[in-house]
């Protein structure tokens, strides 16, 4: 399915909603979701009440939409979304159902009377559906790379041009600053041009902050991205670095470099790995996760891998995978309220893994079931390292497998 990027519709679907809280707004094409996560802990650790909206869901519709410390009940989000619907049916507005969840994050925020929205961009920025935000207190461009070309563009400077259009006159912006030079010469002339001022942030300058041995490099500059849009969000709750990256430290970002225990679904003892990765950067960076805490000489590594239709995942194969690695590919089901998003079919992975010359030891084509990848990679792999990547829908179907197994949890 196509769609087109464009902010009338939503603004039209806007247009009564107050919006009297403040937005912190998060563009970038990897990072953004964890700097969402280490806003929030930072505002809770400080008492601000924040509602949070991130996409895309992980296991349930209204899971991307949160106040607070928890998640919006189901009652709760179809009661808003039912409001918004309504309101778009009497205008015959033509809205995508990314825009239509949009607008009821944001009724939700008003009706919880949060003080600060943090949103994370969907696509691009300059018409997606969250650059409609009336009150915005910070905007942060994370890490940028190649991704939904066929929507922003073939080039890293054209990607970069709609990240930056989240930015605003009056309003300052955090950039991440270990982006390439081409991204960062888009940004800063973007906020010379609107007058404003821009924060690059660089791990390397700040040399005397000490974080956690678990913490990346990329997750130590989103750490470092959050704190001073956090400072410059609420200057009166502004803490020390050293203080407000050992808050964020303790944020929860499910299915980001997550380990994970799937024994009471397979009966495997050993924690696995559960990533996102669905592009090259992003794969990059669970690469040399992978390389530098897992592998071990001369054992493979068994991955559990899908994708979505229509992405060239070459290059995160490339990126992924070493010769002798176990391989299980499989589709992932049904993206509720995303009907077009559709996976790609093992055999087509299996033939790219094939063209970019990697031979692996052991390959299963799981077709459509999760459970069955599961297992076959628990068993070939007996101890060693196991990791889920490739996409975040297939997360959210080992999460929901696993959820299945626990009761049920009352949300707000």
């Amino acid at each position: 399915m196509s769609f087109e990027l464009r902010l009338e519709p939503i603004t039209a679907l806007l247009k009564n909603t107050p919006q009297s809280w403040k937005a912190i707004h998060v563009a970038g094409t990897n990072g953004k979701g964890s700097i969402c996560a280490y806003l929030h802990a930072m505002m809770r650790a400080k008492n601000i009440s924040c509602g949070r909206f991130t996409s895309p869901h992980l296991v349930d519709r209204w899971d991307c939409i949160t106040i607070n410390d928890r998640p919006v009940s189901e009652t709760k989000f179809y009661h808003f979304e039912k409001i918004v619907s309504r309101r778009s049916q009497e205008q015959r507005l033509d809205v995508s159902p990314f825009e239509l969840l949009t607008a009821t994050a944001f009724e939700i925020f008003e009706n919880e009377k949060v003080r600060f929205g943090i949103v994370e961009v969907g696509l691009g920025g300059t018409d997606d559906a969250t650059n409609a935000l009336k009150h915005k207190a910070v905007t942060v461009i994370s890490k940028i790379g190649l991704d939904h070309q066929s929507h922003l563009g073939n080039t890293l400077d054209k990607i970069a041009a709609h990240k930056a259009g989240i930015l605003r006159r009056g309003v300052p912006c955090v950039v991440d600053a270990s982006n390439s030079p081409t991204v960062l010469s888009v940004v800063l002339n973007e906020a010379i041009k609107l007058g404003i001022t821009a924060y690059p942030l660089d791990l390397r300058l700040i040399p005397d902050v000490k974080f956690h041995d678990s913490l990346e490099p990329h997750q130590q500059q989103n750490l470092l991205c959050a704190q001073q849009a956090f400072n410059l969000a609420c200057p009166e709750h502004a803490g020390t670095v050293q203080e407000l990256v050992d808050i964020g430290a303790n944020a929860v970002w499910p299915g980001r470099l997550q380990s994970i225990s799937i024994e009471k679904i397979t009966e495997r003892r050993e924690h696995i790995l559960l990533d996102g990765a669905h592009n090259p950067q992003s794969a990059g960076v669970l690469s040399t996760f992978v390389e530098k805490r897992l592998r071990e000489p001369r054992q493979p590594v068994t991955w559990v891998l899908a994708a979505t239709q229509g992405k060239d995942v070459s290059e995160m194969l490339k990126t992924l995978l070493r010769d002798g690695d176990n391989v299980a590919a499989v589709e992932f089901g049904t993206v509720d309220g995303m009907p077009w998003v559709k996976p790609t079919k093992p055999a087509t992975i299996f033939e790219t893994i094939d063209k970019i010359g990697i031979k692996t030891s052991a390959q299963q084509d799981a077709q459509d079931d999760v459970l069955k990848a599961l297992k076959w990679a628990s068993e070939i792999s007996r101890e060693g390292p196991l990791v889920v990547a490739g996409s975040l829908y297939l997360v959210s179907n080992v999460l929901k497998l696993l959820r299945a197994q626990e009761p049920r949890r009352e949300s707000l």
